[in-house]
């Protein structure tokens, strides 16, 4: 079985390298270009961006992706019934898990939710159109870059939707690396909009190159006013050394999660509706996204213990392994994750106020620990530890280290609690709070790690009050 990845804009008649990516027994087919062909791409893909992209209303280009969104969201529409056939032999993923997660994805790009998006960042959408009266005087519109390159990583499905989204709201012209971990998702929907929109042809492309090639990067970050990295730290320092000062880098590293729950939540009728919820958030793709829970602090105090709550988790995890089993492991995966196992059991003889729960197979493992405050990052792969505490003071310091790559808390507690946690935990670097069982769906406009999705691609232009009134000295109606 044959797929071909990626999306180009017509230049000419090109022979182009093919390389072939193997997925079991799936075959990934994505061209690879020279240097001169990119350059090409970078021409096409600024000039007719510049006519087409930004000839349009952003009313317009919400419309064109809605419906694009829509068909993707039809379970009986071919690009959506590829991506369900598809993407687990890519990813490894569960079928069902691939499915579920896509619907739940693809809803915060409809019409309504990229309005909402667009208005949490500039407040008047119509400043992407035209000038805009400003309050204090003056005008100002925001003006997209002429061209944004995504440096895509691959380990969540559908990922690029984010920038690749953004990046067309802003009018820019966009081109894609996709990762070979998953190099399909973003080439089906640059298809699917010139299939909406056939103007939209030559504005983007989505493209392939062994990480690290500095020949095929060279020119196209040299001639990008904007490159969006997504990946490892290690990577994206990497990325970041070979982008010339003149071109702007946004990064989006490696961030870690975790969930919170009040002892006045823990009531025998509600924790297992808790517990459940939280074990969605692990079981998501495996816990490969930032926004996936590492730990669960659990408090001493409620109906339920800290340790009970973890009994509950491991029992939904052990529930939903039969319906969602998980991926299949590499064998370094698979060794790296026995190995932990061994040394938590291991540990047990000198940690009496410690327990290990898992199945002989090793699917998913639950570790309670009491009094241990710290805060240790999981091996991932449905991994999970419930830590105890008293006072949401006492697990501040043990978080605190970890400041630069917080990103999501889920949260069950009252509603007083929560707006009091929430405030400390921002304190000390955490960007986003949701309730259990969201952490890993974004609300559409969320500030993705603390930042904007739409400011920090645009460039603000002024018309000040003073060259308005001046101006009205030259009008030809002037008496």
């Amino acid at each position: 079985m044959r797929e071909v990845a990626g999306y180009l804009p017509h230049i000419g008649e090109e022979e182009f390298e093919r390389k072939i990516l193997r997925f079991q027994d799936l075959e990934v087919e994505i061209p690879l270009l020279t240097k001169e062909q990119m350059n090409k791409v970078i021409e096409t893909v600024k000039r007719e961006s510049a006519e087409i992209v930004k000839s349009l209303t952003v009313s317009e280009i919400v419309n064109i992706i809605d419906q694009a969104i829509d068909r993707l969201l039809d379970r009986s529409s071919t690009y959506r019934q590829k991506a369900e056939k598809l993407l687990p032999i890519v990813t490894g993923y569960d079928e069902e898990m691939i499915r579920l997660g896509l619907t739940s994805y693809l809803k915060s790009f409809r019409k309504h939710e990229l309005q909402r998006f667009l208005v949490e960042d500039l407040g008047n959408p119509l400043l992407l159109d035209d000038f805009q009266p400003r309050v204090k005087g003056g005008f100002s519109k925001a003006v997209g870059p002429e061209l944004i390159t995504h440096v895509w990583a691959g380990n969540v499905p559908a990922l690029p939707l984010w920038s690749f989204i953004s990046g067309l709201l802003v009018k820019a012209g966009n081109i894609g690396k996709v990762s070979s971990a998953e190099p399909l998702f973003a080439g089906w929907f640059a298809h699917l909009l010139v299939e909406v929109e056939p103007r939209l042809a030559n504005c983007f492309a989505v493209v392939w190159w062994k990480g690290g090639d500095e020949e095929r990067e060279k020119s196209l970050f040299e001639q990008s006013d904007l490159v969006v990295g997504y990946g490892g730290n290690q990577s994206l320092q990497s990325l970041q050394s070979r982008i010339p000062m003149t071109t702007r880098f946004l990064s989006f590293g490696h961030k870690v999660s975790f969930g919170i729950v009040s002892n006045k939540t823990l009531d025998p009728q509600k924790t297992w509706r808790t517990a459940h919820q939280a074990v969605l958030d692990v079981i998501r793709y495996d816990q490969q996204g930032c926004y996936s829970p590492h730990l669960f602090y659990v408090q001493n105090g409620g109906r339920v213990s800290p340790r009970e709550f973890a009994r509950y988790l491991a029992t939904e995890l052990d529930n939903f392994k039969k319906r969602y089993p998980r991926r299949t492991l590499s064998m370094e995966e698979s060794t790296s994750l026995a190995s932990w196992r061994q040394k938590e059991e291991m540990s047990l003889f000198s940690h009496r106020d410690k327990e290990v729960l898992g199945n002989v197979t090793n699917d998913w493992s639950v570790v309670f620990e009491e009094g241990d405050t710290n805060f240790i990052p999981s091996p991932l792969n449905r991994v999970i530890r419930v830590i105890s505490f008293e006072k949401i003071e006492d697990i501040l310091p043990s978080i605190k280290p970890y400041r630069s790559f917080l990103q999501t808390v889920g949260i069950a507690s009252t509603p007083k609690e929560l707006f009091q946690w929430a405030e400390v935990l921002g304190s000390i670097g955490v960007t986003r709070v949701t309730a259990l069982g969201n952490m890993t769906s974004p609300e559409a406009g969320w500030h993705h790690d603390g930042r904007f999705n739409i400011l920090d691609l645009i460039n603000m232009v002024d018309i000040e009050s003073s060259a308005e009134l001046d101006s009205e000295r030259f009008a030809p109606y002037v008496d």
